[in-house]
């Protein structure tokens, strides 16, 4: 039977080791790469085809949810099992939202995570004991999906990857850099999801992406 080949993609190398080590020990997974942020998870996930990205979403520059509708674009079979320290019930919905497969919270280690990963790997959807019944009650309580009321959702997917630059203090330069589009795309981008957000000041865009999760 072949191996579950996965990509890890954490900024922190310490944990990224600790998962490598717990995950060696099992015969049925193999760790194929890393990956330090969102840019580098989608390089790798095009190069490597690994079957599942293990995310985190908390990282510099391009974060896990927009690598996360990155991978979903280009590789839509690899499939991205959500690893956070956050159990925010809006965060994760806008993730299941976005197509990951599962969320597993960091503290879950050992026989919790190798079971997520083996559940996604069959195909299922995973979401952690501890964050499942909150996120379900929500979902039946509003009788709809939350996020479809979100301001956010109105954003393109460009326009939500340079928000959370600009919302983690990047100038435009160094967003057009890290997303490899010009200046002027950035402006435009920038002005656009002002206008949809009604958000005129920088400080207010801040303000938008904490209280969103979109920056933590």
């Amino acid at each position: 039977m072949p191996r579950i080949k996965v990509l890890v993609a954490d900024d922190h190398a310490l944990l990224r080791e600790g998962i490598k080590a717990i995950l060696s020990l099992h015969d049925d997974v193999e760790v194929v790469g890393e990956a330090s942020d969102g840019m580098d998870a989608i390089q790798k996930t095009l190069k490597l085809k690994p079957d599942i990205v293990l995310m985190d979403i908390a990282m510099p520059g391009l974060g896990g949810l927009e690598a996360t509708v990155e991978i979903k674009k280009t590789a839509p079979n690899v499939k991205i099992l959500v690893l956070s320290q956050y159990d925010d019930r809006e965060y994760v919905s806008r993730l299941i939202k976005a197509g990951v497969s599962g969320y597993i919270l960091k503290h879950a280690v050992g026989t919790d995570l190798l079971s997520s990963i083996r559940a996604v790997a069959r195909g299922e959807f995973y979401l952690y004991s501890a964050i499942a019944s909150s996120v379900i009650g929500d979902y039946l309580s509003k009788g709809t999906n939350p996020i479809e009321e979100d301001p956010y959702e109105r954003l393109t997917d460009r326009e939500k990857q340079v928000l959370k630059l600009i919302a983690e203090g990047h100038s435009h330069k160094e967003i057009a850099n890290i997303l490899d589009i010009s200046v002027k795309t950035v402006i435009a981008h920038y002005s656009n999801f002002q206008e949809k957000l009604d958000i005129r000041t920088r400080a207010g865009l801040i303000k938008f992406a904490f209280q969103r999760g979109i920056v933590k």
